[in-house]
């Protein structure tokens, strides 16, 4: 059977590349993020802004983590690098290899490096405190693991706020059989962001007042714009809503741009980082998301993006115009620039308050126009998972809000969970709640059946709430401690939605219900256990946690039974998007793709929505599960999971 053109093995460059032997080394050794092809060349602009982080591969790797001087845009800090470099080399692996890589700390403090997304013995993770000691100053760790996958994925520290002030980088696997995807040069693209100020400054800052960074909140004159749009009363209902509920509808992110700037593989977007291209040329971008705490959306004006790969994983190619990119998620796609001009990368936070950009162009020293800055987003009550059917009022009615009800009818009860205690106990069944019943009257949208919006007493979730694909949440006692703020009154699956602030514009945004695995898994059996876990905060206070509980005060870790497959649903219950990470094992996706479910190791989750994965327990010891951004993870989102038992097949 003939193969499509997606899969179709790459053309001679590769066997090329082999064949030249030592001068495909020097190459890789004098340029930055990527093959340029085979006559490729080293962006000079690109050398003097970078100081050219060196790609890596062998067997053997040795990498020195170490503090040095970072300039951006005139102004110098210091950096905790790898091998000099932010970020640091990218590490070229292939499946099937046994890698060695020694690992010198050169800090006055100890350090660590995890391999993220990558499958490996619990003790080579490197994760301070969880099945590793970490790595004391003037020391080497030597990591040993075999590979045993293929694709893109990063390295960076698990040690306080390394990650942020530099430690991370790109690596790439090539897949021991043929490379499913066709191109002609290939370029790692990393975001993050930098800020002069440290972690534990911006933690300090939170903790006084939530919404310390965000000076992107409504103002007067937009309360009066508001009122000449919508009038007096919905306007003020709206204000007061929010307020009641001590929320900010502008919270996208706990620290903006107000005291970070966005980098595009080390460099700002003054600076501009430029890959090269020859038209016609298919070109792979590579894209990870090495922010601390930054989700961006991520596109190129002028050129379509076919989606190849997520968080290192093969998938069905998609074809878009844009996609978010949560912080630690990976993606891979083909460009195939036709046009003898220059592009630009645009990455702009979701929360609107920043960007990075940088270019693809022909020649060296071109730039193209950096596309318009949209408005920043509001969150709707709809967003929050408020159980308020078809209120016609300005920042409440949202895309699943049909049906239209009298503001009186909707009830406050139970929803002032400001205070420090938050005494109030809220019952176990929302639905019984004041101001959750629904009128009988409400026929919802026909939904399809997926995890994350189960059946209830044999009718689907949609059913039971009212509202399409929306479930009423069901909190234990210990869900409403100090370390939660407020609950939504209904869940959801989101995972056909683009993200607050996408898909209303005309662009073709990626969606993961779009993601569908190339192959399918080999475990497709139906999971035989389900967990739950409620994402929660408080954000006045600045604590997250899940379930309610920090870190610190949920001492046992959560058991997996060894070769289980097991269905674990991600409840968000606060206003802001949650990239939750799990290491050692993959997730796979309950998108409703069948058996084509898309692996993940990271796995975005919006405001109010209910997300299901299923996990096939397959490697024993304590993993890390936690939010990836740095700051959430820091002061309490984070968990261990032991996975132990028999093998499976020995017991039976």
């Amino acid at each position: 059977m003939a193969q499509p053109e997606f899969i179709a093995t790459p053309p001679s460059r590769r066997a090329l590349l082999s064949k030249l032997g030592g001068l495909a080394t020097a190459l890789r050794s004098a340029q930055a993020f990527g093959i340029l092809g085979v006559l490729g060349r080293l962006n000079p602009a690109h050398a003097q802004a970078n100081a050219a982080a060196k790609e890596l591969s062998g067997n053997t790797i040795d990498l020195t983590i170490a503090e040095v001087p970072f300039t951006v845009d005139g102004k110098t800090g210091k950096a905790v690098t790898v091998n000099g470099t932010v970020p640091g080399p990218v590490i070229r692996l292939r499946e099937g290899q046994d890698v060695t890589l020694r690992v010198t700390n050169r800090l006055k403090e100890a350090s660590s490096i995890h391999w993220h997304g990558i499958l490996l013995p619990p003790e080579m993770d490197g994760v301070p405190g969880v099945s590793f000691a970490g790595i004391p100053p003037g020391t080497t760790f030597t990591y040993r693991f075999p590979v045993k996958q293929s694709g893109t994925y990063w390295y960076h520290s698990h040690s306080g706020n390394q990650e942020q002030e530099g430690l991370y980088a790109p690596i790439i696997i090539e897949p021991a059989a043929p490379d499913p995807v066709q191109f002609d040069r290939e370029y790692a693209v990393v975001l993050s962001n930098w800020s002069f100020s440290s972690g534990k400054a911006m933690i300090a800052n939170l903790k006084k007042k939530g919404g310390y960074y965000n000076f992107q909140q409504r103002t007067a004159t937009e309360f009066f714009s508001d009122i000449k749009r919508d009038g007096w009363k919905p306007t003020l209902d709206n204000y007061l809503m929010w307020s009641q509920m001590r929320m900010d509808p502008t919270d996208f992110a706990d620290v903006t741009s107000r005291v970070f700037v966005h980098l595009m593989n080390g460099v700002s977007p003054k600076a501009n980082w430029t890959g090269l291209f020859r038209p016609g040329e298919r070109v792979r971008l590579r894209f990870i998301n090495a922010a601390s705490m930054s989700i961006y959306d991520v596109r190129i004006p002028g050129l379509k993006m076919t989606v190849v790969q997520a968080d290192g994983q093969d998938v069905q190619p998609v074809e878009v115009d844009e996609f978010r990119i949560s912080a630690a998620e990976t993606y891979d796609v083909i460009v195939q620039p036709a046009d003898d001009r220059a592009y630009t990368i645009f990455a702009e936070t979701n929360d609107r308050s920043g960007y990075t950009r940088a270019t693809l162009a022909p020649r060296a020293g071109m730039s193209a126009e950096i596309p318009a800055r949209r408005p920043r987003p509001l969150h709707t009550m709809d967003d929050m998972g408020m159980n308020m059917q078809g209120m016609d009022m300005p920042g409440m009615k949202g895309s699943s809000m049909k049906e239209k009800t009298a503001p009186s009818e909707m009830k406050m009860e139970g929803m002032d969970h400001g205070s420090v205690g938050n005494e109030k106990k809220m019952p176990a069944d929302h639905a019984n709640m004041p101001g959750m019943a629904v009128p009988a009257t409400k026929k919802p949208a026909a939904m399809p059946d997926m995890p994350g919006m189960e059946k209830r007493d044999g009718i689907s979730s949609a059913k039971a709430s009212g509202i399409p694909g929306s479930t009423p949440v069901p909190h234990g006692a210990d869900s409403h401690g100090t370390g939660n703020q407020a609950i939504p009154d209904v869940t959801r699956n989101r995972l056909g939605e683009p993200g607050t602030g996408l898909g209303d514009d005309g662009r073709r945004v990626l969606l993961y219900t779009d993601l569908k695995a190339l192959e399918r898994f080999y475990d497709t059996r139906k999971p035989e256990r389900e967990l739950e876990i409620h994402i929660t905060g408080h954000m006045e206070r600045f604590i997250w946690s899940f379930d309610g509980k920090k870190f610190s005060d949920a001492k046992e870790p959560i058991p997996f039974r060894y070769g289980e497959r097991l269905r674990w649903t991600f409840v968000n219950d606060t206003m802001m998007e949650h990239p939750l990470h799990l290491h050692g094992m993959w997730m796979h996706l309950e998108n409703g793709a069948g058996d084509y479910l898309p692996r993940k190791h990271t796995v975005n989750v919006k405001p109010a929505e209910r997300v299901s994965v299923a996990i096939t327990a397959d490697a024993r010891g304590n993993w890390a599960f936690h939010c990836h951004l740095l700051l959430h993870m820091e002061v309490g989102m984070f968990r261990i999971v032991g996975v132990s038992g028999p093998d499976p097949k020995v017991a039976s």
